[in-house]
């Protein structure tokens, strides 16, 4: 039995559920009204009919009042007791060991039962009961006799019965009316969600993410926000990608033909009855062959940490800015020996993604580099300006970036003129700024003075920045790697963008916990 009932309550929850909600809000109003309507019946039928029973009740008790009163029971009993005849009531006057006086209408017969005799015998003063539907009064007299007067329930039976049909009639009314009206006020309320799924379908059938055009302020309207929401970040998502697909395309294709060629005439001059190629020849070919096969691993590396940073999944740790930078400069002195740096950091810890804070870093200081000559002077610092906030300052002497094109340094995939004959992939700097706005920050080019090519960077961290234990200031020359120890005392700090330095564009990078640019 219990799996049974388990069968049939699982059934009608699956055949509920089935309903359209339209159909569920119209039915939940009808349940509704029609319970009001219910208990508002019953309770009417009940207080009219408890009403009409007291007032047949009390005209029963006038009329034997009436009777005993008026000493025409005492005087002519007979007389009065037909008298009764020609009015609504039954009644009957017993006398003890005398006479009986009756006087019932037409059809009816005054009922006699128990409650009734006891009355007769004495044992009861009075009794009120319903009987043979008539409403029965028994009264016991002060000389003996009894009075019994009775009242047929036709009539209030009749009452009764258009009361009922009455509010049957307007519970179905109001039932009726309340269907549809909550089939109007479901139509129209859910007409916005009727919107989102026609909006759903045709994204899904035809890649259409136009916005739904918001109407209100209820909570539909926020719901049509969220869905526009994630319209356009839909759309931003698959421009972007469609964007990345394009480039990477785009500038794969230069370094593929460029090394297709070269393979292909390294594998002509090896084909029998070739003429050899000159060794100069073949060593350039093949030195061709290994700088295209790392600028082709460099731009695939670049597009996997842009991709990376597109997907998102960041998992916040906590993160030592001066442990960062000091990985950063480890590799970038093992490409450019010949440039010194001028390192002055402060120990500050944040919260973020490593990963993606260091190859940020690491950017910076590979692009710092790449337009320093031979012997020059790369400055980094890291220093606090506030109780929560650090500032990055990258530096070097190269030849600048030309106002026009600083809005555009951080495109994917752009080049200047002059950076076309570099090696790099153009993502390097997209990548920094992507890894910034990930973070809450912002960019910002900086010349102190004339001169200098790296991007001046500013990054508000939006979580809250804090002074590390140990902290960290000192500076490295060249390839020769500082200390942390006492030897932080005797080293002079050079600052950057000082008078040594004839030529600068800084990069700075903020660090703060109010997440807003500075």
């Amino acid at each position: 039995m219990a799996l049974n009932a388990n069968t049939w309550r699982t059934a009608n929850l699956r055949n509920t559920s089935s309903l359209s909600l339209r159909w569920r809000v119209m039915m939940l109003a009808m349940s509704m009204v029609a319970m009001v309507v219910v208990l508002m019946a019953v309770a009417v039928y009940a207080v009219v009919s408890r009403a009409l029973y007291d007032d047949l009740d009390n005209q029963l008790h006038s009329r034997a009042r009436l009777l005993i009163e008026s000493g025409s029971l005492a005087a002519d009993p007979g007389k009065a007791i037909e008298g009764t005849a020609y009015s609504d009531v039954n009644a009957m006057l017993v006398i003890p060991g005398r006479s009986i006086y009756t006087a019932n209408q037409q059809g009816q017969m005054l009922p006699l039962g128990k409650p009734e005799k006891d009355v007769i015998s004495g044992e009861l003063l009075m009794s009120l009961r319903t009987a043979n539907h008539q409403r029965v009064l028994a009264v016991h007299l002060a000389n003996g006799s009894s009075l019994l007067i009775s009242k047929s329930l036709a009539p209030t039976v009749q009452v009764l019965r258009r009361l009922g049909t009455v509010l049957l009639i307007v519970g179905g009314v109001g039932v009726a009316v309340a269907a549809m009206a909550g089939g109007a006020v479901a139509r129209a309320g859910l007409r916005p969600v009727g919107r989102l799924t026609e909006a759903a379908e045709r994204v899904a059938r035809t890649d259409d993410l136009r916005p739904i055009p918001v109407v209100g302020s209820d909570e539909l309207a926020r719901l049509t926000e969220a869905f526009n929401m994630m319209l356009r970040a839909l759309a931003e998502s698959r421009e972007r990608q469609s964007r990345l697909v394009s480039d990477a395309g785009h500038e794969l294709r230069t370094p593929l033909t460029s090394l297709r060629t070269n393979v292909e005439l390294l594998m002509a001059s090896q084909a029998p009855g070739a003429p050899p190629l000159p060794k100069d020849e073949m060593d350039g070919l093949q030195q061709d062959v290994i700088a295209q096969i790392e600028e082709l691993s460099t731009l695939v590396g670049d597009l996997v940490d842009l991709t990376r940073d597109d997907a998102g999944g960041i998992t916040p740790e906590p993160v030592d800015m001066s442990e960062v930078v000091d990985r950063s400069l480890e590799r970038v002195r093992r490409r450019r020996n010949d440039i010194d740096f001028d390192v002055d950091v402060i120990g500050w810890q944040v919260f973020g993604d490593a990963p993606g804070l260091g190859r940020a870093v690491l950017n910076l200081l590979d692009n710092a580099a790449k337009w320093s000559p031979a012997g020059g002077r790369v400055g980094v610092r890291l220093h606090q300006i506030d109780p929560t906030h650090a500032e990055l300052v990258v530096s070097d002497h190269g030849p600048g970036i030309p106002p026009q094109e600083r809005a555009l340094v951080f495109e994917r995939f752009y080049r200047s003129d002059a950076a076309r004959a570099m090696p790099g992939s153009g993502l390097g700097l997209a990548i920094v700024q992507q890894v910034v706005l990930k973070h809450g920050g912002a960019l910002r080019i900086d010349e102190t003075v004339p001169g200098g090519t790296p991007p001046g960077l500013l990054f508000t961290w939006c979580c809250r920045g804090s002074r590390s234990r140990m902290p960290m200031r000192h500076t490295r020359t060249g390839s020769t790697v500082g200390t942390r120890s006492a030897q932080r005392k005797s080293e002079t700090v050079r600052s950057v963008g000082g008078p040594d330095m004839d030529g600068s564009e800084i990069s700075k990078w903020i660090l703060s916990p109010s997440g807003q640019p500075e």
